[in-house]
């Protein structure tokens, strides 16, 4: 998985590249640890360059979510292609995250 990082104002965007599985939960958790150290409003995760969620992915969306409400910030995803979109509602995990189509929106969306 690739990731590059841009910040927006106070608003930092994630963009992966790649599956969220596994093999990245480490690099992922730290990348977002290192996010909320600088004291960041939010994150908003740019998915549309992911293709599939595993298990061990979806573990690491639920544990970013809660530890950006832990620190008081905002957690967002955007740009959720069909399949993973589908993996986060067999699941039933459609509701526990605010995404949006569009990164600019999501971005919008912390004013």
């Amino acid at each position: 998985m690739k990731v590059k990082i841009q910040d927006y104002d106070d608003v930092t965007v994630v963009e992966l590249q790649g599956e969220l599985d596994g093999d990245v939960a480490e690099l992922f958790q730290n990348t977002i640890t290192d996010i909320i150290a600088k004291r960041k409003a939010g994150i908003v995760l740019d998915m549309s360059g992911v293709g599939f969620i595993d298990s061990r992915g979806l573990e690491q969306l639920l544990w970013s979510r809660d530890y950006c409400n832990q620190n008081k910030r905002e957690f967002r995803l955007a740009g959720l292609d069909e399949n993973c979109m589908r993996i986060l509602e067999i699941t039933r995990l459609e509701n526990e995250f605010d995404h949006y189509a569009e990164i600019a929106e999501a971005v919008k969306s912390f004013v």
